[in-house]
C-alpha cells in the first residue's frame, strides 16, 4: 500500500511539474506501481495475505471470548 501511495504522489508531481520530480524520468516516478504489483503477486502466492486475515479473525474471536467470559463473571477461577 506504501508504495501505491508513494507512486501516486510521485505521479502528481511529474504530472503537476512541481519540484525536482518533473526532471526526472517516466520510468523512476512508475517504479513504485510496478513495485505494488509485485509485493502483492508475492503477498497473495505466499500466504502471506490470508495469515495475515487469519491472524485478524483470531485477535477477533479471542477477544469476543474473553469479554463474554468477562460479562458472564467466569473471566477468573478461583481456588477452591
Amino acid at each position: 500500500m506504501y508504495f501505491l501511495g508513494l507512486g501516486l504522489v510521485l505521479l502528481a508531481m511529474k504530472y503537476l511539474e512541481y519540484g525536482p520530480v518533473a526532471a526526472w524520468s517516466w520510468w523512476i516516478v512508475l517504479a513504485p506501481f510496478a513495485l505494488a504489483v509485485a509485493w502483492w503477486s508475492w503477498a497473495d502466492s505466499s500466504g502471506y495475505t490470508k495469515r495475515k486475515a487469519m491472524e485478524r479473525e483470531n485477535a477477533r474471536r479471542d477477544e469476543r471470548i474473553e469479554r463474554n467470559k468477562a460479562a458472564l463473571g467466569t473471566s477468573v477461577r478461583k481456588r477452591r
